[in-house]
Parts: C-alpha cells; sequence; structure tokens
C-alpha cells in the first residue's frame, strides 16, 4: 500500500527501464517488425480503460506483454494511476470498477476513489461496504472511506 503513492501516473514501468538502460543509450532503432512499437496502445486513456472487458482486452493486446499481467492486473494499475491523479474525473468508471467481478480491481479503485475524494466520494464508498462481501477488499474500502473523511476534515479547518 506504501508504494501505490510512488507509481504515480504509471500503468507499467517498461518504458522507463528502456530510457535509463545504458545499453540503449546509443543502440540505432531495430529494423525487424517484429519489435517495433504497435500502434493503438499509446498514450491510453486510463479513464476508458477501467471499463475494458475480458474479450476486448484479449483482442487489444493480442501479442503483447502486457497479457502477462492480465485484465485485473492491468486495471489495478489503471485505478492507481487514476488515484494518483487525484482527477475527479475518473469517480464514475472507478465507481463501475466497483463492481468488477475481480476483487483486485474492486480493491484498488476504492483506494483511488479514497485518495480523489470529493462529492460523493463517501456514500459511494460507504454503500460499497454494506455489500462487499471480499475481506481484503471490505478492508480497503474502509481505509478509503478513512481516508474521504480525513481529507473532508481538513479541508472544514
Amino acid at each position: 500500500m506504501e508504494l501505490r503513492p510512488l507509481i504515480g501516473n504509471m500503468v507499467f514501468g517498461c518504458d522507463i527501464c528502456q530510457e535509463v538502460c545504458p545499453w540503449n543509450r546509443h543502440a540505432p532503432e531495430g529494423s525487424e517488425p517484429a519489435y517495433r512499437a504497435r500502434t493503438g496502445l499509446d498514450p491510453v486513456d486510463l479513464i476508458e480503460l477501467m471499463g475494458i472487458s475480458q474479450e476486448e482486452f484479449s483482442r487489444r493486446f493480442r501479442g503483447s506483454a502486457i497479457k502477462r499481467a492480465k485484465r485485473r492486473g492491468l486495471l489495478r494499475n489503471a485505478a492507481v494511476a487514476l488515484g494518483n491523479s487525484e482527477d475527479r474525473r475518473a469517480i464514475p468508471a472507478l465507481r463501475r470498477a466497483l463492481q468488477d467481478h475481480e476483487a483486485l480491481v474492486r480493491g484498488h479503485a476504492a483506494w483511488a476513489m479514497g485518495r480523489i475524494g470529493g462529492p460523493g466520494v463517501l456514500q459511494i464508498l460507504q454503500t460499497q461496504l454494506s455489500r462487499e462481501a471480499d475481506e481484503w477488499v471490505r478492508d480497503e474500502v474502509e481505509g478509503a472511506i478513512r481516508a474521504v473523511t480525513a481529507k473532508e476534515h481538513r479541508l472544514e479547518r
């Protein structure tokens, strides 16, 4: 949990590794078509990405290393990046993600909502807590509720 804020807006760190690798500093661009950057993957709209179905994930990332993270890993990372952005426009997508079949996605969506806060978020989280069965997700929702409450108290001062 303490590492989530350090991730910033990165969904995967592959690009950073390529940029800082000393071997890549003077490497010419390769001519092998299989290693060229794929179109349609960059930039990614994280808000849109939060609603991706398993079928769309499989189609969109066919042949990509992102498939190794699976849909749930991609959405977990996207939720963390959205939470770190503190962009309230992400709230509707994160709210929908609270209904995802994957606990990993629901828990990270709750964390992100707690990080963003704002009008209505506390009610959304309290509603989620009342219907969430997964204990780990419940812990995440409770932490998000505490974060929103603390943020609201700071704003009242």
